[in-house]
C-alpha cells in the first residue's frame, strides 16, 4: 500500500473529524478570498469611477458627498448651483471640457441623471450604444446596461419618473411627504427644490412627474462603471418636469476635465467659496473614502487572523486525535520495518491532505460567494466584484494554508517519530 493510499484511508476512517477540519479550513480560505476580491474591486472601481474628470463643481458642503453623488450616484447631492457657473467654467482656458448635471428624480430606484451627451464621448470615447441612439430631445433617455437588464427595458419603451432620491434598487422613492423631507435635508436637492419653486406640493408634485413621460432612445453597452445603473437624459428634463422659468433654472454639478494639473488647481481656487459654490478634487474625495474603508478592513483583518488561528488549532486537534487512535497501528508499522521517516510522513501528509482539500473547497466557495454578491454590491455602490479574477494574493493564500497545515502536523508527527516501536505497540 502506497503512502498516499494509507493516508487517504486514515482520513476516511475518521470521516466526521476530517470533515470538520476541512470545513474549518474552507470557511477561513473562503472568507479571506472574498475579502481580497472585495477590496481589490472597491479600489479599482473607485479609481475608474470618475474617468478624466479630476474636478467637480457643486454646492458648498461635503466634498465626499458631492463626488459620490455625481460620479457614483450614491446619496444626495449637496444642493444646486446657478446655471451661470457652467458658462463661467467653459470660458476658463484651463478647462478642456465641462458638462452640466441635474439630478433629483428616479425610476424604480435607479437615478435619473440629466447630463450633456458629450460626457459619454469625453469619458468613454466613441463607444457604440448597445442599441438605439443617443438622446437629442427633452424626454429621450439612454439607460445603463444594468438598468436595462434589471427592468427589462428596450428601445421605444416609455415610463414616468418619480420625485425624490434613490431609495434602493427596484423600490420607488417617496414622492410626496418623504420626498420633500429628503429634499429639505439635502438643502435644495434639484427635484424637491424645483417642485417647490414651481408651486408643486404633495400630490401636485407627484402628478407633475407622472404626467411627464420618458422614452428610451438607446441602451448603453456594459461600461463596468456606476453609469451602468443610471438613466440618462437631457439636462433640461427637471426644468421641463417642473415648468421652471429661465431665471429659476439651476444645475446640480459641473463635471470638469482640466487641461492640466495646474489648471485644476487654479480652477479650484477660483470657484471655491464663491456664492455658495465649491470645487472638489475628485481623486482626493475618493481617497478619503478608501481610507475609511481601509480602517474597517483592519477590523476584518483581525477577525480573519482569528479564523486562521482557529483553523490551525482544528488541524492540530484533529491530528492529535489521530495519533491517539493509531498508536498501535503505527507500532505495528514500525515492527514490520517501516522507518521513522515513513511514520512521520503519514501524519504530515494527512495534515496536508486535509488542508489542501479545505483550501480547494475554500477557493471555490470564496469565488462563488463573490459571484453571488457582485450584483448586490454593484446595485448599491456601482462597484462590481470580479468573481473569476485570480491575483498574486491567491498564491499567498494557497501557500499560507499549506504552511499552516504543515506546521500544525509537525507536533503530533514528531511525537510519533520519537517513540520506540515497542512502546508504541504496548501503548
Amino acid at each position: 500500500m502506497s503512502l498516499f493510499q494509507l493516508t487517504l484511508r486514515n482520513v476516511l476512517h475518521r470521516r466526521f473529524l476530517s470533515l470538520l477540519t476541512v470545513c474549518a479550513v474552507a470557511i477561513t480560505v473562503a472568507f479571506v478570498v472574498l475579502l481580497v476580491l472585495s477590496r481589490q474591486s472597491v479600489e479599482q472601481g473607485a479609481k475608474k469611477g470618475y474617468g478624466p474628470f479630476d474636478l467637480v463643481i457643486g454646492a458648498a458642503g461635503s466634498e465626499t458627498q458631492l463626488v459620490l453623488n455625481t460620479f457614483y450616484h450614491i446619496g444626495a447631492p449637496t444642493g444646486n448651483i446657478p446655471l451661470a457657473v457652467l458658462d463661467e467654467a467653459r470660458r476658463d482656458p484651463s478647462v478642456a471640457a465641462a458638462y452640466a448635471m441635474t439630478t433629483g428624480d428616479n425610476y424604480k430606484g435607479f437615478p435619473i441623471v440629466g447630463l450633456d451627451a458629450g460626457y459619454f464621448f469625453t469619458r468613454y470615447g466613441d463607444s457604440r450604444l448597445q442599441a438605439g441612439t443617443m438622446y437629442a430631445h427633452t424626454g429621450e433617455t439612454i439607460v445603463g446596461a444594468y438598468v436595462a437588464r434589471s427592468l427589462g427595458l428596450k428601445v421605444g419603451d416609455t415610463f414616468a419618473g418619480a420625485h425624490g432620491l434613490v431609495q434602493g434598487e427596484h423600490h420607488e422613492s417617496a414622492t410626496s411627504e418623504t420626498g420633500e423631507a429628503s429634499g429639505h435635508q439635502a438643502e435644495g436637492v434639484e427635484g424637491a427644490e424645483g417642485a417647490e419653486e414651481a408651486g408643486y406640493h404633495g400630490e401636485n408634485a407627484e402628478h407633475a412627474h407622472e404626467s411627464f413621460r420618458y422614452t428610451v432612445a438607446g441602451i448603453l453597452p456594459e461600461l463596468h462603471t456606476p453609469d451602468d445603473r443610471a438613466v440618462f437624459t437631457t439636462v433640461d428634463y427637471a426644468w421641463a418636469v417642473h415648468g421652471l422659468a429661465p431665471e429659476d433654472r439651476e444645475i446640480t454639478a459641473v463635471l470638469v476635465k482640466p487641461a492640466s494639473l495646474l489648471g485644476a488647481h487654479d480652477l479650484k481656487q477660483g470657484f471655491d467659496g464663491s456664492n455658495g459654490v465649491q470645487a472638489a478634487y475628485t481623486s482626493k474625495a475618493v481617497s478619503d473614502v478608501l481610507n475609511a474603508v481601509d480602517q474597517g478592513s483592519r477590523l476584518i483583518g483581525l477577525i480573519t487572523a482569528i479564523c486562521v488561528l482557529l483553523a490551525g488549532i482544528t488541524i492540530l486537534l484533529s491530528l492529535i486525535a489521530a495519533v491517539s487512535e493509531r498508536t498501535k497501528d503505527v507500532g505495528i508499522l514500525r515492527l514490520l520495518g517501516k522507518s521513522r521517516a515513513y511514520v512521520w510522513l503519514t501524519l504530515t501528509t494527512e495534515g496536508l491532505l486535509v488542508t489542501a482539500t479545505g483550501l480547494i473547497a475554500g477557493l471555490l466557495v470564496g469565488h462563488l460567494g463573490a459571484y453571488l454578491l457582485k450584483d448586490m454590491l454593484f446595485s448599491q455602490a456601482g462597484i462590481q466584484i470580479e468573481p473569476y479574477q485570480w491575483t498574486a494574493e491567491h498564491w499567498l493564500i494557497a501557500g499560507g494554508a499549506l504552511i499552516l497545515g504543515l506546521l500544525s502536523s509537525l507536533g503530533p508527527a514528531f511525537r510519533m517519530y520519537r517513540m520506540h516501536p515497542l512502546a508504541l505497540f504496548k501503548a
